[in-house]
């Protein structure tokens, strides 16, 4: 038996799928040293059981490269490497059986055009002609991808593990991982053991691709790993007659996918509430296991699919199967460097599409750590967006129980997660539910969203059209734009960078200006060498040696880990805040009004001007108040200790009474600032979106002090922008625009929408996107004719590179 080497450059925990791919890839990058240690046989995780399907659509531009890369990829790896793959394209059909699925369908097929994926909607007679045992009567809708296929899942595998091999790693089974050496925020070493031998490797980096094991394999590391192992259920027939070769069908309302598969038929469920297993850990020597049966948990989808594909009644069932597949707390992946520690990656938790990731997933990582930067924006997956609590395990179980189902869920804008949730409250959390606030989670957060009316039911009713709190936000709205409006904003990430390097590490940071005046806040950009947007964040300078760096809930943790990596030799210390303090908003053109009624402090603009931030007397207590906004109208941030939250947020709701002053939520914020044209990081703006051609470039310091990504930004205004940050409202009032619906310049497909919502003062829709503008002038790209694709449909739109609401922020100014 071969036994692992003493060195390595990597080394791969985990065999199956995931971990060949980055071996694979690693080596093809010309990795030396790539070892990989699978603790009983490859693939006998759970890849040697997944049904293989391989779809390319995602739900975002990237997410779908890497779906159509794995594609391609397994379809070159029998030539490359000699083992089949089983790869075939036979397309795949998605039923839609209500209206609204059928939205959802179409806006799905719309999105797919934006990416490039080929698609077609066909009726309920041409999926007969491609699939003729299906039964269509209730079919309000369906589309085909001819490009999608299916594979063997362990020889895709295994053909990664030669190729890699081919290129000199080593691969080597029967080897458990038993611990890890740790100096700082660094692995040193894997210790392992094979029942007779035992030793460690010295390494440079570490990789966990441990599948359901790599949240245990991670706390061993020292990192957060969240995701938990569910039962999953299939059935496959016994051969049928003359059942040829056939598209993968989806019929996602009832939970259900059939997969031909050698002149067998497999059925596949994602049950609306799964059944989590291993809570107390997975058995030592599981390997290439089953589950036990469980026809009752699996009758309903049965029933439903007999009626959808009546041979199922006359078809003997060869395999009743359950295995174990991980899924995570938001049904995306886990990829990329962990924040905890500087050498360790994470490839793992592919709630149950791992065959189709597992090409493109290797890929992106290998290019990561052969770089150091990401070779695209990554955030849907980026491991970084993992909240510290969510690797609790008992949270894990109780909403892995939803995940898994939610794959084939009606994926309702605004959707919320049902399971698991109150677990991160803000103190206002109380008192805001009893004024009708309905929240939502983000991070964990509760936040509240919407407030219902009195006698409106207090809960999101879903649609793809105007929701139920439409009407209630939109009054919100209104409040901000023309009153006054409080919403809480405690969520957001607040991080204090203190020390008496603090300045001088923050302009090597940020692409701003950090030598301001004591109580100057300045909004910046963190970014990569290649000038794209790590982070969007606003940092005020508290002191000489203190500022504060506030960043979106969802980043806090990725940004707090981008700082950390650059101290280097800076005397400064960075501590999360986020906790220590609320963050209650008075926004609009009565703002000032409202808080001269309760506090002594000046706040006109010779004492207080926009982007400057002062100590305040407020009520019976203190707070820190911030001139800023992020929904365009005259307003402050009131940054107040836990402690006495409460109290200021009682203070300022009796002093707003008289006032009509009403509390707002998060949905207001997003449709303001959308109007006003601000970006939304993750949506908007990325690591991959220069921070120009994000039209961001106002925040940039003008000096030619070096900054991270400096030499690119000169570049780019040497060369001139690739494309442009647009803004566009329809003309129609009637559409809704979300997210990735299509651009159409003059006809022509040209992009997609980062970010949609409701302008309620504009009185349509509004979307930002990125369209092409090489070689051209700013009124050139403005003077096209541009349309929205919504669900197939093409609506006119107006175009502008300046905000629809207020291009001159004279009243956020006033």
């Amino acid at each position: 038996m071969t036994l692992p080497p003493k060195q390595a450059r990597v080394v791969i925990v985990g065999g199956g799928v995931i971990g060949c791919s980055v071996a694979y890839h690693l080596t093809k990058l010309g990795w030396k040293d790539v070892v990989l240690l699978e603790r009983k046989q490859l693939t006998s995780g759970t890849t040697w059981h997944a049904a293989g399907l391989i779809a390319q659509l995602r739900a975002s531009q990237n997410m779908t490269r890497l779906a159509k890369y794995s594609q391609e990829l397994y379809g070159n790896l029998e030539a490359e490497t000699g083992v089949a793959t089983g790869f075939r394209r036979n397309g795949s059909i998605t039923l839609a059986l209500t209206p609204e699925r059928r939205e959802e369908i179409l806006r799905q097929a719309s999105m797919a055009r934006a990416f490039g994926v080929e698609v077609e909607q066909i009726s309920p007679e041409e999926v007969v002609k491609r699939y003729p045992h299906v039964n269509v009567d209730d079919v309000t809708a369906a589309v085909y991808l001819d490009k999608d296929g299916q594979g063997d899942p362990a020889n895709i595998a295994l053909a990664m593990a030669r190729g890699a091999k081919q290129r000199g790693a080593q691969i080597i089974e029967r080897t458990k991982v038993t611990g890890f050496q740790r100096e700082g925020r660094r692995i040193t070493g894997v210790s392992w053991e094979t029942g007779d031998e035992s030793g460690t490797i010295v390494c440079d980096h570490v990789v966990n691709c441990a599948g359901m094991w790599g949240h245990d394999v991670g706390r061993q590391m020292g990192v957060n790993v969240p995701l938990h192992a569910c039962e999953h259920f299939y059935i496959v027939t016994d051969t049928i007659p003359d059942f040829a070769q056939l598209p993968t069908l989806r019929v996602p309302e009832e939970c259900a996918y059939y997969k031909e598969d050698a002149g067998k038929l497999l059925l596949g469920a994602f049950e609306p509430v799964a059944k989590p297993w291993a809570m107390k850990g997975i058995p030592e020597d599981f390997e290439f296991d089953q589950l036990p049966e469980d026809f009752d948990h699996f009758e309903p989808i049965l029933e439903q699919a007999v009626n959808r594909m009546p041979l199922l009644a006359s078809a003997g069932i060869h395999t009743f199967f359950n295995g174990p597949e991980s899924f995570t707390p938001d049904d995306a992946y886990h990829l990329g460097l962990a924040p905890e520690m500087d050498n360790v990656w994470v490839a793992a938790g592919f709630n149950s599409i791992g065959i189709q990731s597992a090409g493109g997933a290797g890929m992106a990582l290998a290019a990561w750590m052969d770089t150091g930067e990401k070779p695209f924006d990554l955030g849907d997956v980026d491991i970084a967006r993992m909240q510290p609590f969510q690797g609790n395990k008992t949270y894990l179980f109780e909403r892995s129980k939803e995940t898994l189902g939610l794959l084939f869920a009606d994926h309702f804008p605004y959707r919320q997660k049902a399971t698991a949730r109150g677990i991160r409250r803000s103190p206002l959390h109380d008192a805001l539910k009893a004024q009708g606030a309905v929240f939502g989670e983000f991070s964990g957060w509760e936040r509240a969203n919407w407030f219902a009316d009195a006698g409106q039911k207090a809960e999101y009713e879903y649609t793809w059209k105007r929701q139920n709190w439409f009407e209630n936000s939109a009054r919100e709205h209104k409040a901000i734009r023309e009153n006054v409006g409080i919403y809480d904003m405690s969520s957001f990430g607040k991080i204090k960078v203190d020390g008496p390097d603090a300045e001088a590490f923050l302009n090597a940071v940020a692409a701003s200006n950090l030598s301001v005046p004591v109580g100057k806040i300045v909004y910046s950009q963190f970014l990569n060498a290649s000038g794209g947007i790590e982070a969007d964040v606003t940092i005020t300078r508290l002191s000489e040696t203190e500022y504060l760096v506030v960043t979106p809930a969802a980043t806090r943790i990725a940004d707090h880990a981008w700082m950390r990596r650059l101290i280097g030799d800076y005397r400064v210390t960075l501590t999360d805040m986020t906790a220590a303090e609320v963050v209650i908003c008075v926004m609009g053109p009565n703002a000032r009004k409202l808080l001269q009624r309760v506090s002594p402090n000046d706040f006109g603009n010779e004492v207080n001007p926009f982007g400057t931030c002062q100590e305040i007397e407020i009520g019976m207590g203190l707070a820190r108040a911030h001139r800023v906004t992020y929904v365009g109208e005259l307003g402050w941030e009131l940054y107040v200790s836990t402690d006495m939250a409460a109290h200021v947020f009682e203070v300022l709701l009796e002093a707003g009474r008289d006032m009509d002053a009403k509390l707002c939520g998060l949905h207001m914020m997003d449709s303001c600032r959308i109007e006003k044209g601000f970006r939304h990081f993750g949506h908007d703006i990325s690591s991959e979106d220069h921070i120009l051609e994000a039209g961001l470039g106002f925040a940039i310091k003008k000096t030619d002090d070096l900054y991270i990504g400096r030499d690119a930004v000169l570049r780019r205004r040497e060369q001139g922008l690739q494309k442009r940050m647009v803004q566009f409202q329809l003309t129609d009032p009637n559409p809704l625009l979300y997210h990735a619906e299509p651009i159409l310049r003059d006809g022509q497909l040209v992009g997609y929408l980062s970010s949609g919502n409701y302008g309620h003062t504009l009185g349509g829709a509004i979307g930002l996107g990125y369209v092409p503008c090489a070689g051209e002038t700013v009124q050139q790209v403005l003077a096209s004719a541009y349309e929205i694709e919504v669900a197939g449909q093409r609506f006119a739109a107006t175009a502008s590179l300046k905000p629809l609401y207020d291009p001159t922020s004279a009243r956020v100014k006033v």
